[in-house]
């Protein structure tokens, strides 16, 4: 066993509301989409997802604007995105339906994640059915994305996103799949005001958060 030596004198600084809340800076996010899910630019007349390095969004039509179902991040939407489509079509992830979530409603039609692990013979068995619904799913998604280069700063901005969703008590709330591995601020951190900024309306994406 190693032992480390501490300097009683050696202080961490970490953060005190009382004490550094004005150094708290403000900065804007400004959010690109909605963007189609790659391969399906034909079918819904969308622009093509951009390859970046950031943070992005997942989304349904609704109301006026969007609903939020889900957020991440990547050094590369492109790579990221064609893992997800592999993903869907070996059923590991949540197959919502789609008329529902537009109107805000969370129905699955199939339970990714621990679920589709145990029970993959459920899958193979009505696999036609699901991958038709996993098309639509995909037809049905909105994109949208903001380019952040520090990756410490993605994952904060993730876990902010994720942590207002559920903790709301609006619709939007039981759309997010939970149990995501997030990364929020360290005690050692600084926060961030992050002002969100978008030509569209996304429902369940504050317009203001603390990162």
């Amino acid at each position: 066993m190693i032992r480390v030596q501490k300097d009683k004198n050696m202080e961490f600084w970490c953060f005190n509301r009382a004490r550094d809340a004005s150094l708290i800076k403000a900065e804007e996010m400004v959010w690109q989409g909605p963007f189609s899910w790659p391969c399906f630019e034909q079918t819904n007349k969308l622009a093509f997802l951009p390859d970046i390095e950031g943070v992005y969004l997942q989304t349904f039509e609704y109301k006026d604007g969007f609903i939020l179902c889900s957020a991440g991040v990547t050094t590369s939407t492109r790579r990221r995105f064609s893992q997800h489509t592999r993903a869907f079509k070996k059923g590991e992830y949540t197959i919502l339906d789609t008329e529902a979530a537009k109107r805000g409603e969370r129905k699955e039609i199939w339970h990714g994640w621990g679920y589709a692990r145990t029970h993959q013979e459920e899958f193979l068995q009505h696999k036609e059915f699901l991958l038709s619904a996993v098309e639509k799913h995909f037809c049905a998604y909105r994109l949208f994305v903001a380019e952040v280069a520090d990756r410490r700063k993605r994952e904060r901005i993730e876990s902010a996103i994720m942590l207002s969703i559920y903790n709301s008590k609006e619709l939007w709330n039981d759309m997010a799949d939970t149990g995501m591995a997030l990364r929020q601020r360290y005690n050692s951190e600084m926060p961030i005001e992050i002002k969100n900024r978008c030509a569209y309306k996304i429902y369940g994406l504050a317009e203001v958060l603390e990162v």
